[in-house]
């Protein structure tokens, strides 16, 4: 658990297996905050967790001084902006490329997330249709990342890792297990040899190695995912 100082209150509520915590637990240590984090219990919500994220109910919830913020993506921004003297920036400071950071990290949660949830949830023609249509969303980060390679950048749009590697990145554990899972190939390096580069550097960060999840106590959870949904279409 880290530590947080007496005039910056700052917890993380969550579970260490979710994507979704990854990414902010990583947009954390890029910048250096100290905070507490609290472990919930995915299967038995907290009263802390329900009374922080009352909509949603889900994790993470973000605490800063009594503030509460949640969702993913909006509580990494909410971190660039609060401590915006700290390097270094997720978001660029050009309102053009924060708009292409924005919208890359949208395309992960609105296109990406939801397609590779139909895999891991769908069976027969559901399933396959949504194996196609996550293949599809990766050839496009493929493509992405080749464009931002010829302007020699090795992170999407810039030569750090940003706001939309975070929100792709913090998936990476959990891809990979559901691929495992459901015996899918969704990632290939043949066709999207950018993407698999990119891969390879992110989970190579000595910072990012610290924080993503441990791949076996996800591929057990998403197994248990797996055959609880696959119980259930029967």
């Amino acid at each position: 658990m880290e530590a947080c100082t007496e005039e910056e209150q700052v917890k993380l509520l969550g579970w260490p297996r979710s994507p979704f915590v990854t990414r902010v637990r990583i947009a954390l240590a890029l910048k250096g905050i100290q905070y507490q984090f609290i472990e919930d219990d995915a299967e038995n919500k907290s009263q802390l967790l329900l009374q922080s994220n009352p909509v949603h109910k889900k994790v993470p919830a973000f605490i800063h001084n009594g503030k509460i913020v949640c969702e993913s993506m909006i509580i990494v921004q909410y971190i660039d902006e609060t401590w915006d003297t700290k390097a270094p920036n997720l978001l660029p400071k050009d309102p053009y490329d924060r708009a292409i950071a924005r919208f890359w990290a949208a395309f992960v949660d609105d296109k990406l997330v939801l397609s590779i949830w139909g895999i891991l949830v769908g069976q027969g023609e559901k399933q396959q249709k949504a194996v196609e249509e996550s293949l599809a969303n990766f050839l496009l980060l493929d493509d992405a990342l080749r464009a931002s390679s010829c302007s020699g950048n090795a992170y999407f749009g810039g030569v750090e890792i940003g706001f939309a590697d975070i929100a792709l990145g913090g998936l990476l554990v959990t891809i990979k297990a559901i691929q495992k899972v459901t015996n899918t190939v969704l990632v290939d390096p043949q066709k999207m040899p950018h993407l698999c580069a990119w891969i390879d550097r992110f989970s190579e960060i000595d910072l990012v190695k610290g924080i993503l999840p441990d791949p076996v106590k996800v591929l057990e959870r998403v197994s248990s995912q797996r055959a609880k949904f696959t119980s259930a279409g029967n």
